[in-house]
């Protein structure tokens, strides 16, 4: 989530009145936003940097409150004084007018065809007889900048220009041009430089170089040039100087060049929404025309208002409440969504503003309707639909290998999904191509550049991770990959593998064979061609020639085992010879892993005991399985019975249901919770009740007696369905209990403890290239803890000059976290700026 900083003191004064920090932090609450942190200037700068850099800095008061990511109209605080006004009724929501210029010429923006090749959209407002102070201007600058962050995607979508009108004139050309051709003074820069010269002064800004990629590698950079050939702007990195903004500008021309022109108006209406209310006709805009390559005029911004209708009925129902319609349409006006009733039944006419583009659906009406009503305030109810969630069939049957390889021996790795291009590919012996990998668009490091395609190098790695482990080391791996599928509405899918190896002296093909059999007679797959297994000499260049085979179940591929080929191993700096195997394990299921199970579960307790039969006639009385319905203990039974049931019988309402739904004289009370949901469910059903399927067993008893025979036969006890058919154990049972138990423990205390371990691997990223690595090494390493052994280390560059260190080390789980050593490296805050875990493996 966005946190917008804000001067406690200005909020205030904007709001109109003083507040405690806990009223502010309950106002925020009920507006739906967070009051993260009370700090200040000089607080943050001596946490961040120490005392001696804090000296001098402001002790205002910053309130720092967290935003929902889709709430662009609160990132500044006109936005968030305005919404929490509209909220307490203090003001109505404006309404955003465009208007023409008083010359009647409209400012033009034109469009060239080259930009086609880098950003190709555009557009343009004016804000007319603006007022700035030092408080507006900043508050200016830094919405664009959230923008910058959030919605613009760091600029890669839109990229903002705001630009003093009065030194510059229309029309303004938009339009790409060689690096090499193009030359400006940029902001705040004494003089001229070509843009190929920027982009190499850009490189060490800490600002500016995060969005040099964007189009350093383009054949020409867009730019934006006034009919005089002054240069505005070249975004989506800098503006030119000489159309500044400053705190006597009164006429702001704003553009937005883009990749994505829906994001280019929301960020537009944005700015002029959120600053106009500065303009001395306040909530005005004056419009702007942009012309495009070919002919096409439009005129922004659009500023558009719409009209969604809705009942109170859905509100009411979605949110658990009951209001009237009226009072609804007020709570929706509260959030700056102007709404009135309109008289046709209870439906809702909602206006939706241009500063709420977060509103696309009605489910986001009925949320901002919620939000006003006050999550508090709504009174909490048990559910009236009841259902009891079964195990996706797909992690059933994961739980159940995971638990059978671990007893054949075999240790479980888990590995990142995430792996590098090299990974999947070159080091074993494959072309990225051939792959069908996901690939990152924009991978923050080189190891985590595609999803994997395969379990088998993450296995791998981990054993090079832990080479000084004793011989053999035999790990598996049950987890998804990800594949290229067209046939799948995102073009990819998950599938889940399981991954095995075996590492030693000697290849050891015997023993992930083995494996297979075994796995393949926990899966219930006889060997033979046909409906049973078998593998089949395969060529496959991860592996050494001759030694692979592919396994084939009922026909068909699952996947490949045998000897990995040594260059394989190499690449991983391993030296020893190693075996895998590696099959899908969706095929096991029967159906595809995405369909759910429909099998009925069966009533245990009713199995148990005998039961009348189907074929007896039901009659209407109290008396049930459970007992007198008119008495207490039996709808004690009952609801007891029904605390993880929504019915008798299965998953569906049946003649059972209604059998026992008649022989309660009335409804239970709230104290049996589970028995009067079901009563209430069960009374819905009144109706269709002749439809209902019949019952398996019969739970309502005969009004009669049972005959003398039935009585030999059948017992008081057994007709108590949470009765126990077990017989008290004789005291010498007990005894032998006891002493048997006791011998086990003791036999299980001269055990030693399996103490368990991690292999762990660091990144601590220095604070600068002029940090000291070999110091900051040497600090990581005086860290001693019990259960703590440090190991190789690396320098890795990252970029611009500065290398952070790579270091391993392996630790006790239960006496050493990751949280503990991130805490005692980050307490060196002279060298280290952070500290993250670059891999995790159990051993």
């Amino acid at each position: 989530m966005p946190t917008v900083s804000v001067k406690r003191d200005l909020l205030f004064q904007a709001l109109g009145r003083t507040y405690t920090d806990e009223e502010f932090d309950e106002l925020c609450f009920e507006f739906g936003l967070e009051l993260d942190e009370i700090t200040s200037e000089k607080e943050i700068i001596s946490r961040e940097q120490g005392d001696s850099k804090a000296s001098g800095a402001s002790e205002v008061i910053l309130y720092k409150i967290d935003v929902p990511a889709n709430r662009y109209d609160l990132l500044c605080l006109e936005g968030l004084v305005r919404g929490l006004q509209v909220f307490r009724n203090k003001i109505e929501a404006p309404r955003y007018r465009r208007v023409s210029p008083a010359s009647g010429e409209l400012q033009r923006l034109v469009i060239t065809k080259e930009t086609e090749a880098v950003r190709p959209h555009a557009v343009a407002a004016v804000l007319r007889n603006i007022t700035f102070t030092q408080d507006r201007y900043d508050s200016f600058i830094e919405l664009q900048e959230k923008l910058h962050q959030n919605i613009c995607r760091k600029r890669s979508l839109v990229a903002i220009g705001t630009h003093d009108l009065d030194t510059i004139s229309g029309p303004f050309t938009y339009t790409a041009k060689p690096p090499g051709d193009i030359c400006f003074k940029p902001l705040n820069q004494t003089k001229e430089y070509t843009a190929t010269q920027l982009m190499s002064l850009y490189k060490t800004d800490s600002h500016l170089r995060h969005y040099l990629h964007i189009i350093e590698d383009k054949p020409v950079y867009p730019i934006i040039y006034d009919s005089n050939g002054i240069v505005l702007s070249m975004p989506p990195i800098i503006n030119g100087d000489h159309s500044k903004i400053s705190l006597k500008t009164k006429n702001v021309f704003i553009e937005c060049t883009a990749t994505d022109l829906t994001k280019a108006k929301i960020v537009l209406d944005m700015m002029v929404t959120m600053f106009s209310g500065y303009c001395s006709q306040p909530f005005t805009v004056e419009e702007a025309e942009v012309v495009y390559p070919d002919g096409r005029s439009c005129t922004y911004p659009e500023l558009a208002y719409r009209k969604e209708q809705l009942s109170s009925d859905f509100i009411n129902r979605k949110v658990g409440i009951s209001e009237s319609t009226d009072r609804i349409a007020q709570l929706l006006t509260r959030m700056c969504l102007r709404s009135q009733p309109t008289g046709a039944c209870d439906n809702i006419e909602v206006e939706i503003p241009p500063t709420r583009p977060d509103v696309i659906h009605a489910c986001d009406i009925m949320e901002d309707a919620a939000m006003a009503y006050g999550f508090n305030n709504i009174t909490r109810t048990t559910p009236r639909a009841y259902t009891i969630a079964n195990q996706f069939p797909l992690n059933k049957l994961t739980e159940l290998l995971r638990q059978d390889l671990a007893a054949a021996g075999f240790t479980e790795a888990l590995n990142f999904a995430l792996c590098s291009q090299e990974d999947i590919a070159d080091k074993l012996g494959k072309k990225i191509s051939e792959t069908r990998a996901v690939h990152i668009s924009n991978p923050k490091t080189a190891e985590f550049q595609v999803a994997r395609t395969t379990l088998l190098p993450g296995l791998l790695k981990t054993v090079a991770a832990n080479r000084k482990m004793p011989l053999p080391m035999k790990l598996f791996e049950i987890s998804d990959v990800v594949l290229k599928d067209e046939t799948k509405d995102v073009g990819v899918r998950n599938s889940r593998r399981l991954c095995a190896i075996y590492y030693n002296k000697s290849p050891g093909f015997e023993v992930i064979h083995g494996l297979l059999d075994r796995t393949m007679q926990l899966l219930e797959v006889k060997p033979g061609q046909g409906d049973g297994y078998h593998i089949q000499a395969s060529d496959d260049c991860t592996f050494f020639p001759g030694r692979c085979a592919e396994i084939i179940v009922h026909g068909k591929s699952v996947g490949r085992l045998g000897v990995l080929h040594p260059d394989v191993i190499n690449r991983f700096e391993l030296t020893m010879p190693c075996s895998a195997l590696e099959i899908d394990i969706e095929p096991f299921l029967g159906h595809t892993a995405e369909n759910l199970l429909t099998h009925d579960v069966p009533v245990q307790e009713v199995a148990k005991h005998k039961l009348p039969t189907q074929d007896e006639s039901p009659l209407a009385s109290t008396k049930t399985v459970f007992g007198d319905m008119s008495t207490p203990a039996g709808l004690k039974f009952l609801n007891d019975f029904l605390a993880d049931k929504s019915y008798l019988e299965g998953f569906v309402a049946s003649q059972a249901d209604t059998a026992v739904f008649d022989a309660i004289p009335s409804t239970p009370s709230p104290t049996l919770c589970h028995a009067l949901r079901w009563y209430n469910h069960i009374k819905s059903f009144q109706r269709d009740r002749a439809c209902l399927p019949l019952a398996k067993s019969q739970y309502v008893h005969p009004a009669n007696p049972p005959t003398q025979a039935n009585a030999n036969n059948v017992d008081d006890d057994d007709i108590d369905l949470f009765g126990s058919d077990d017989e008290e154990e004789s005291a010498e049972a007990a005894r032998i209990k006891e002493q048997r138990l006791a011998e086990y423990a003791a036999k299980k205390a001269k055990k030693p403890a399996l103490i368990a371990k991690s292999s762990i691997l660091l990144d601590v990223k220095p604070w600068d290239d002029e940090t000291d690595m070999a110091k900051l090494e040497e600090c990581v390493r005086s860290i001693g803890m019990d259960g703590l052994l440090w190991g190789q280390s690396k320098l890795v560059p990252v970029g611009y000059g500065i290398r952070k260190l790579q270091i391993g080390c392996v630790v006790e789980d239960d006496k050493v976290g990751t949280d503990q050593l991130e805490e005692a490296i980050t307490a060196f805050e002279e060298y280290v700026q952070s500290v993250d875990v670059a891999a995790f493996n159990k051993i």
